[in-house]
């Protein structure tokens, strides 16, 4: 399994990070997990072939996290993508989604190539290929909305992710909205991915000592969550050698033989 991400940035539109995405191949198959908004010129600035993704996964509807998917359809189509492709939403989002790339104009019948979307429940195992699948948990990312009395009949899913292949794993947070959703999966991957934004410099703490993966990997970044990384690079008593920290940016690929330690 190969990561490259292809975004590092958080809900603030920056000139430095593209909003926050990543793309796991394993073996010959891509999937790229989030596309907000600007994705698509992201996808370009790392040289990704738009027609080489077989798939996409959205953690959220978020703007930052979903909005991009329009222009990438668009792009696929200039390109002249022939492939199917599948866009996995959870099953309480897919009918928004389906009307927001009809109100984008992205009729199916006038295009050269199938994309299908596909929902799916969380907690069960989603097969993207013979052995390399993903298994989603509901965080409260969202639970804050709620509240609003312009919410009702609107869906508040918000998933962390669990994927694996036949060599490696991976958890991704997505956005949570608070540190306990650092812990949804009880289970030691390979690596672990966490946005910044949404957590404490404490649960970052809990999270290390959890000892859940060999890289812990931070995205989601803004001037705010640098305080965090500030914080810990102050506390050298940290106990991490049995983990190492790792600042994504945009273009960082994650594998076995490279790291950028904290």
């Amino acid at each position: 399994m190969n990561i490259k991400f292809i975004g590092t940035g958080s809900g603030l539109t920056s000139v430095e990070r593209f909003h926050s995405s990543f793309l796991i191949t394993s073996s010959d198959y891509k999937v790229l997990v989030d596309c907000g908004d600007g994705i698509s010129k992201a996808l370009l600035y790392q040289n990704i072939d738009f027609n080489s993704i077989n798939a996409v996964i959205i953690s959220h509807l978020h703007a930052d996290h979903f909005a991009g998917l329009p222009s990438l359809l668009t792009q696929m189509k200039l390109t002249g993508r022939k492939e199917k492709l599948k866009i996995y939403v959870h099953e309480s989002n897919s009918g928004f989604i389906k009307d927001f790339i009809q109100h984008s104009y992205l009729l199916a019948e006038r295009f050269p190539f199938e994309f299908e979307i596909i929902p799916f429940s969380e907690e069960k195992e989603i097969f993207l290929s013979d052995k390399f699948f993903f298994l989603s948990k509901r965080n409260s990312h969202l639970n804050k909305y709620k509240e609003n009395k312009s919410s009702v009949g609107l869906s508040f899913t918000s998933l962390s992710f669990l994927f694996k292949d036949s060599q490696n794993s991976v958890i991704y947070t997505g956005d949570v909205g608070n540190d306990n959703d650092l812990f949804l999966f009880d289970e030691k991957v390979d690596w672990f991915i966490t946005e910044i934004t949404h957590i404490s410099f404490n649960g970052l703490i809990k999270l290390i000592d959890k000892r859940y993966a060999e890289k812990i990997i931070l995205t989601h970044l803004d001037k705010e969550s640098d305080k965090v990384i500030l914080e810990l690079r102050k506390h050298s008593d940290i106990e991490t050698e049995k983990t190492e920290i790792i600042i994504a940016s945009d273009g960082f690929e994650l594998n076995h033989y490279n790291s950028n330690c904290l």
